[in-house]
C-alpha cells in the first residue's frame, strides 16, 4: 500500500509538471533573427545580424558575411560566409569588440578570410534565438547554441576530403595556444575603439575529437607555421585538422577577467551538457519561457512573427558585462576604468535610442535587473568621471544628450529604487556642468550658454537646438528625480531648465528653430532641411520633442486646434526632403520617403512617440488609428522587418508596447499611454507572480478605435495606465470599433502628464 501511494504521488508530480510545461507554448517558433537583416550602409531596414545568444547575454555569435571589422557583420544579399563570430555589436555604426570566429574548411587548407568563404542560400539556414545552422554548397554543416559566456559550436564534414577549423584573431592583438593533449586551445583578444588599454578578452574552446595535424597563422599576410603551438601578435589565429568526415563538437567560454575565469564559466554553463543538443534544449527553454511572459492570441500569423521576433530584440541589450567568482558573487573587469570591481555590470547601448521604450519595457518584465542596472550606472560614473551615454563597452560620447537620467529617474518612478538617488543627482548635476573628454555627449556641450542663455547658440556647437531640447526633457528627469526623492536643492535648480526648450521655439514660424548667440534666428528657414541645428532629422521632427510638457507645446503652436491641425499635417504632407548640412541622402531620409507617412520619420527615434500626442490634445482616436498603422505598414518579421536602425532594442520595444496598446510617451513618469492594441488578448507574466492581461474585444484590422474601456471592472476614461496598475496584476478591457468614439477620453482629467497646464 506504502509503495502505491508513493508511485502515485510521484505521477502526479510528473502529471504537474508536464502540466506546467504543456502550459509554455512553443513561441520560439515565431522568431526569425534574421529580421532586418537585409540592410546596407544606404538604407537600413534594421541593421541586425543574426543573433545566436541568450537574454542580455555576455557573448552573442553570429554568423559572419563581411569583412572582419565590418560593421555590416551579416548582409542578406550575401552569398558567401566566411566566419561564425563571438559578437558585442550593438550597431553596425559603432562597430564590435572582443571578437574571434571559427570557419570550417574541406579539402585545402585556406586561411585568409576571403579564400576560406563558402557559398550558401538562406534556405538551408536556420535562425532561432537559441540555435544557428547552415549547410554550406560542399555540404558541411555548421551550427551554433549559446550559452550566457560562451556557446557550443558543431561542424560535421563529409567525405573524403582533410577536415579543417580556423580560429581567426580578428583585429589588434591577440594570442592562441594550441595543447593537443587537452583537445584545447587557449587565448585571449583585444580588439575594440572604446576599451581600456589593459583590455582582454580570454577564451577557452575545448573540442571533442584528437587533432591530426595543428598550427598557427595571422591574417594582416595570412602567413602559416604548421606543428606550431603559440601565436602572439596583431591577427594571430590557428587552425585544427581532424579526421575526414569527422562531426566536432567544440565547447567555447569566454571571460574579461582572467583565463582562470573562463575556464570557471566553461566549467559551469558548458560542463554538463554532453553534446550540442543539451546546450541546445537549454537555451530554448530559457528563450521559450521569457517569450511566453507576454502570451499574445487573436492575431495573424505574420502578427505573432513579427511580435515574438521583436520580443527576442527586446530583449538583448544591454548586455551583462559581470561574470561570477568561486563563491558565485558578481563582480567584472570595468570598461570605464580598467580595474576588476565587485558588483553589477551592463553596457552596450546608447540611451539616445533606447531610454524611450526598450528601458520602459525592461521596467515592466525585468524590475530587478534594472535595479541592478541603475547602480551600475552610478558605479560606471564613479570610473570614469561622467554617466555614459553610448558605451560599446566603454565610453564613446556618440549622439547627443544626457539621458543615463532619464533611466533613473524612470526607473526610481516605478519604485525600482535600488540607488541613492542623492549621488545620482549629484552625479548629473556634474554632468549637466561640465564637457567630457569623449564626444558630443560625455557631459554637457555648450552647457554654460544653455544655463545663461537658456539655449545652446547655432554656430557655435553643432546640432545645437536638437541638444537644447535633449537637455530640457533631461533636466525634467532630475527635477522629477529631486522631486520624488525629496531634494529641494536639485529640485529648485532644475526647475527652471526643463523649461528651456521655450528658447529655441520660433512663434512666426510654428517652428524650434536654430538661434544664434545674438538671440536672432538663423536665416533661410526651411522645415524639412536636416541636419544645422537638428540630429539626424529637420525642424518639423524635432519641434515634437517636449516629451515632459505637451502642454506648454500646444500653448506654443496656438491652443489644441492648431496643435492638432499641424499633427495631421506632419502625417500627411508631401515627404519633401531638404539634404541640408549632410549635403546628400542618407539612410534616415530614404527610410522616411520609402514609409509614405509625410515628415514622420519612424525609423528614426526623435518621431517615434509623436503619433501618441493626440491623447494629450482631445483626440485620442487618432492616436489609435496612427499607431495601428505603423505596426500594419512599417513592420513584419522578414529580413526587411524594420522601417531603420533596430538600435538595441528601441526599434522592437516600440512595436511590443505598442502592440500591446500602450507607449511610454515621457519615461521619467509612472504613464504609459493609450494607443491601439494589435491583439485580441494579451497575458504579462510578471516578476511578481501577478497576471496582467489587456483584452481587445472586437479586435482586427479595421477595428482599431477604442471604444470603452475598463480597468478591472470600473469604467475607465483615461488615455493612460499606470506603472503600478500594470505590476499589481489584472485586467485592462477595451471595445473596439471600426469608427472613432469622439466622447471618450477627451476630457482633461483623461489626459496623459504635462508640466504645463491648458488654459
Amino acid at each position: 500500500m506504502m509503495k502505491r501511494t508513493i508511485i502515485g504521488c510521484i505521477l502526479m508530480q510528473v502529471l504537474c509538471i508536464a502540466l506546467g510545461y504543456g502550459q509554455e507554448r512553443d513561441l520560439v517558433k515565431y522568431v526569425n533573427t534574421l529580421q532586418g537583416t537585409d540592410s546596407e550602409w544606404s538604407l537600413s531596414y534594421g541593421n541586425t545580424y543574426p543573433t545566436v545568444g541568450l537574454p542580455f547575454a555576455v557573448h552573442f555569435f553570429s554568423a559572419q558575411t563581411g569583412k572582419n571589422g565590418d560593421g555590416w557583420k551579416y548582409t542578406y544579399k550575401a552569398e558567401t560566409i566566411r566566419g561564425f563570430q563571438q559578437v558585442h555589436q550593438c550597431s553596425p555604426w559603432m562597430g564590435d569588440y572582443a571578437v574571434f570566429s571559427l570557419m570550417p574548411a574541406m579539402g585545402r587548407l585556406t586561411v585568409g578570410e576571403e579564400e576560406r568563404a563558402l557559398p550558401f542560400s538562406h534556405d538551408k539556414e536556420i535562425a532561432k534565438p537559441h540555435y544557428y545552422s547552415v549547410k554550406f554548397d560542399n555540404g558541411i554543416l555548421a551550427e551554433v547554441s549559446p550559452v550566457e559566456r560562451g556557446a557550443h559550436m558543431r561542424f560535421s564534414f563529409n567525405g573524403p576530403e582533410k577536415a579543417y577549423l580556423i580560429l581567426d584573431g580578428f583585429l589588434k592583438e591577440s594570442r592562441v595556444e594550441i595543447i593537443p593533449h587537452e583537445r584545447k586551445i587557449v587565448g585571449y583578444v583585444n580588439n575594440g575603439r572604446f576599451v581600456p588599454e589593459n583590455f582582454k578578452n580570454y577564451f577557452e574552446m575545448v573540442f571533442d575529437q584528437d587533432f591530426t595535424s595543428y598550427g598557427t597563422w595571422e591574417n594582416k599576410g595570412n602567413t602559416i607555421a604548421a606543428g606550431s603551438t603559440e601565436r602572439q601578435g596583431e591577427g594571430a589565429g590557428a587552425y585544427l585538422e581532424f579526421k575526414a568526415g569527422s562531426r566536432v563538437q567544440v565547447k567555447i567560454a569566454s571571460s574579461y577577467i582572467s583565463a582562470a575565469q573562463a575556464s570557471l564559466n566553461m566549467e559551469r554553463e558548458l560542463g554538463a551538457s554532453k553534446n550540442l543538443e543539451a546546450t541546445k534544449a537549454k537555451a530554448f527553454h530559457i528563450w521559450n519561457s521569457l517569450l511566453n511572459r507576454i502570451s499574445v492570441e487573436g492575431g495573424t500569423e505574420s502578427q505573432m512573427a513579427t511580435f515574438y521576433s521583436c520580443m527576442f530584440r527586446a530583449n538583448l541589450f544591454s548586455r551583462k558585462f559581470y561574470e561570477l567568482d568561486q563563491q558565485n558573487n558578481p563582480y567584472y573587469f570595468s570598461p570605464y576604468d580598467g580595474k576588476v570591481h565587485a558588483g553589477y555590470m551592463y553596457t552596450d547601448n546608447g540611451f539616445w535610442d533606447t531610454f524611450r521604450a526598450q528601458f520602459p519595457l525592461s521596467n515592466i518584465l525585468h524590475p530587478q535587473m534594472q535595479g541592478r542596472y541603475m547602480q551600475s550606472l552610478i558605479d560606471a560614473q564613479r570610473q570614469a568621471g561622467f554617466f555614459p551615454t553610448w558605451s560599446n563597452p566603454g565610453m564613446s560620447g556618440v549622439m547627443i544628450g544626457n539621458h543615463a537620467i532619464s533611466l533613473l529617474a524612470d526607473a526610481w518612478a516605478k519604485g525600482i529604487r535600488s540607488f541613492h538617488a542623492d549621488s545620482a543627482l549629484r552625479a548629473y548635476y556634474h554632468e549637466a556642468t561640465n564637457k567630457g573628454f569623449w564626444g558630443g555627449s560625455n557631459g554637457r556641450e555648450g552647457w554654460k550658454d544653455y544655463f545663461t542663455k537658456g539655449y545652446i547658440p547655432y554656430g557655435q556647437i553643432h546640432e545645437s537646438t536638437a541638444k537644447t531640447l535633449e537637455y530640457a526633457y533631461d533636466d525634467f528627469c532630475a527635477y522629477q528625480l529631486a522631486k520624488m526623492s525629496g531634494n529641494t536643492f536639485y529640485e529648485h535648480i532644475f526647475a527652471r531648465q526643463m523649461f528651456n526648450y521655450v528658447h529655441v521655439f520660433d512663434t512666426e514660424s510654428g517652428f524650434m528653430r536654430g538661434r544664434l548667440a545674438n538671440g536672432q534666428w538663423r536665416e533661410a528657414f526651411d522645415p524639412v532641411e536636416w541636419g544645422g541645428p537638428f540630429t539626424e532629422a529637420n525642424a518639423w521632427q524635432y519641434t515634437w520633442s517636449v516629451m515632459h510638457d505637451i502642454n506648454g507645446l500646444i500653448n506654443l503652436l496656438g491652443g489644441e486646434q492648431r496643435f492638432n491641425a499641424k499633427l495631421d499635417s506632419f502625417f500627411t504632407m508631401e515627404p519633401r526632403i531638404n539634404y541640408g548640412s549632410y549635403k546628400q541622402e542618407i539612410h534616415e531620409m530614404r527610410e522616411m520617403l520609402l514609409a509614405k507617412m509625410g515628415q514622420y520619420a519612424h525609423g528614426n527615434q526623435p518621431t517615434q512617440h509623436v503619433p501618441y500626442l493626440y491623447n494629450f490634445s482631445g483626440q485620442p482616436w487618432k492616436a489609435q488609428q496612427r499607431a495601428r498603422i505603423v505596426m500594419d505598414q512599417l513592420y513584419n518579421a522578414t529580413e526587411k522587418g524594420y522601417p531603420g536602425d533596430e538600435d538595441q532594442g528601441q526599434m522592437s520595444s516600440w512595436y511590443v508596447l505598442s502592440a500591446l496598446g500602450i507607449y511610454s510617451v515621457c519615461p521619467g513618469t509612472d504613464q504609459y499611454v493609450f494607443g491601439s492594441p494589435a491583439f485580441q488578448r494579451a497575458e504579462l507574466k510578471l516578476a511578481n507572480g501577478k497576471k496582467f492581461i489587456v483584452v481587445a474585444k472586437n479586435n482586427n484590422e479595421r477595428n482599431v478605435y477604442i471604444q470603452s474601456a475598463k480597468l478591472n471592472g470600473v469604467p475607465y476614461d483615461k488615455n493612460y495606465i499606470r506603472y503600478q496598475d500594470i505590476m499589481n496584476g489584472g485586467t485592462l478591457e477595451f471595445v473596439m470599433g471600426e469608427m472613432p468614439n469622439k466622447q471618450r477620453g477627451i476630457g482633461r482629467a483623461s489626459r496623459p502628464f504635462s508640466l504645463s497646464e491648458l488654459p
